[in-house]
């Protein structure tokens, strides 16, 4: 059983905020593959919801006149990942949120649920932070948007004020285009299983193998998600050799945080991070050989 004191439903983004103005102590309920189970779990037995799953103006994906690639908060990892615009400028985003779960969990996550709970795990956030993604959020003071970067907190809090809801994430046009990328989730199952660590990687490439720019990014690898701006610097401008792969490797881990927890210690991680980390280089590189935009 459900222990919920009560829920309010809103069929548009302002009856929304309204709903939040009027509970300030009610949480927000999109998909509600969190929210249930932690209701259900008695983590949260007894609170109001605002259920938000009913505002259509949030869910979808589609593409501004200037090129930016725009998820509405409420669309479902399995939308995303069969959606054509994402298949064709952003696959890896697509790949990414198709690791998570199974099947029944995909069709109910929101990608807005996804980055607003905090987590490190989040196998949305880590690409969304190599695609410089932005999170648009609105509240009873207007729209105001957010480079993902920066909307983390700590762990389990993010950049969302009372009455405001995440309403969208964009990638603009220059964070996509001409960049290849790859996502590696390791976990202890290849299904049904939260991330131990994971990298997202987006490189663009020039002449045979020269890395014109890259952005990285790790989960599981602090209390945030977390990108490495000082390997990124040291691998712009050098050719794609193993030898620039492991010198990335070793730059990225002096910047990443991992800690000991009853899944992984620290060792493991550590030993995990630098792999992966080569991996998803090795894979940007061979998407941009078959030129596949990624």
């Amino acid at each position: 059983m459900y222990d919920i004191k009560k829920i309010y439903e809103a069929f548009t983004v302002d009856e929304a905020i309204e709903l939040l103005r009027e509970h300030p102590e009610a949480k927000i309920l999109g998909g509600g593959s969190d929210v249930l189970i932690k209701i259900r779990e008695g983590k949260m037995a007894g609170e109001e919801l605002v259920s938000i799953y009913m505002i259509d103006e949030i869910r979808g994906v589609s593409m501004d006149e200037d090129g930016t690639l725009r998820v509405g908060a409420l669309t479902s990892f399995s939308h995303i990942t069969q959606n054509e615009l994402i298949q064709k400028y952003c696959p890896t985003l697509g790949e990414a949120v198709d690791t998570a779960g199974g099947p029944q969990l995909r069709n109910i996550a929101t990608i807005g649920g996804n980055i607003s709970n905090g987590v490190p795990s989040a196998d949305s956030t880590t690409t969304l932070h190599a695609w410089d993604a932005i999170v648009e959020i609105k509240g009873e003071n207007g729209v105001r948007e957010v480079p993902i970067t920066e909307f983390y907190i700590k762990t389990g809090v993010v950049d969302l004020k009372p009455t405001e809801l995440v309403t969208a994430v964009k990638i603009k046009k220059e964070s996509y285009e001409g960049y290849y990328g790859h996502y590696f989730k390791y976990a202890m199952r290849n299904a049904m299983d939260i991330a131990t660590s994971g990298c997202s990687i987006s490189c663009k490439f020039s002449g045979e193998n020269i890395v014109e720019d890259v952005r990285a990014a790790f989960g599981v690898a602090g209390p945030i998600p977390l990108r490495t701006p000082e390997a990124e610097k040291f691998l712009k401008g050098k050719p794609l050799t193993v030898e620039n792969i492991n010198a990335f490797a070793e730059e990225a881990i002096k910047e990443l945080k991992p800690r000991d927890s009853w899944r992984a210690s620290k060792d493991l991680r550590v030993h995990i991070l630098k792999e992966i980390s080569r991996r998803c280089l090795v894979e940007c590189f061979k998407a941009y050989k078959g030129g596949q935009n990624a």
